[in-house]
């Protein structure tokens, strides 16, 4: 489902990337751990274009996006398009729109994005927001929800788009120990029926315990990847080590 060679992307001096190569089947769940600045998420942005990087292919079902130049009208600009009608993203903040409620925020993109007339677009809401366990607050304002529901309405309005790939970037790193339990579920919930998933995540019990892979990042590069057995009961390498005896010290 996604194949990323060669990956490289810096801000100006700084070499973020330095040449990722990483591949996640298709239902696969992929686990991204690290410490912070070592380019988690921005190899996630890359992956649907919200970055352009430097040098490097990312493929996603089929499409292949490289480092070309960007002008209007261009492959790339087409290409990258289509991505992004693919592959739906979570962020660390919600970015719900604060005056459109639950409901409505997951209409939007099924409304004008994908054309859908709005009965149909109401209906595909509702469901999802049904699955993540919102249907009682169907037509709040997100400054009437907690964080944890607010980023489970942001789950809801993603998938409202049937990406074929969820990108998560650190999903619950603004919230509590409680709210961080309820978004989880319903990641665990997704990864269950098959959904491709490529999870940014300090939550290592989710690594351990969904992800079917555990990619481990350090210093802009994948220093160790293996199934997450492996990788938590008998790392490889010292780097991945040393993190993992941090997150348990914490």
């Amino acid at each position: 489902m996604i194949e990323v060679q060669g990956l490289r992307k810096s801000f100006g001096t700084v070499e973020v990337l330095r040449g990722v190569h990483l591949s996640v089947d298709r239902g696969e769940v992929a686990a991204i751990i690290g410490p912070s600045g070592s380019g988690k998420s921005t190899f996630l942005r890359c992956l649907n274009g919200l970055e352009r990087f430097d040098s490097g292919r990312v493929v996603v079902d089929g499409l292949s996006l490289g480092a070309e130049a960007e002008t209007n009208g261009s492959p790339w600009a087409r290409i990258h398009r289509q991505i992004c009608l693919r592959v739906g993203m979570v962020f660390q903040s919600f970015n719900l729109f604060p005056h459109r409620t639950a409901l409505e925020n997951v209409m939007e993109g099924p409304l004008y994005v994908l054309g859908l007339d709005r009965a149909a677009a109401e209906e595909r809401a509702r469901r999802l927001l049904d699955r993540v366990g919102m249907s009682e607050r169907l037509h709040a304002m997100p400054r009437q929800l907690s964080g944890g529901q607010q980023q489970r309405v942001a789950i809801a309005r993603a998938l409202a788009m049937e990406p074929r790939v969820m990108l998560f970037d650190e999903p619950t790193s603004a919230l509590d120990p409680r709210m961080t339990a309820e978004v989880l579920a319903v990641m665990a919930d997704l990864a269950a029926d098959g959904l491709t998933m490529v999870a940014v995540t300090h939550a290592m019990t989710f690594a351990r315990r969904v992800a079917n892979t555990v990619h481990v990042f350090g210093n802009g590069r994948i220093i160790e990847s293996g199934p997450p057995r492996q990788v938590f009961e008998d790392p490889h390498e010292e780097a991945t080590r040393m993190l993992l005896s941090n997150v348990q010290a914490t």
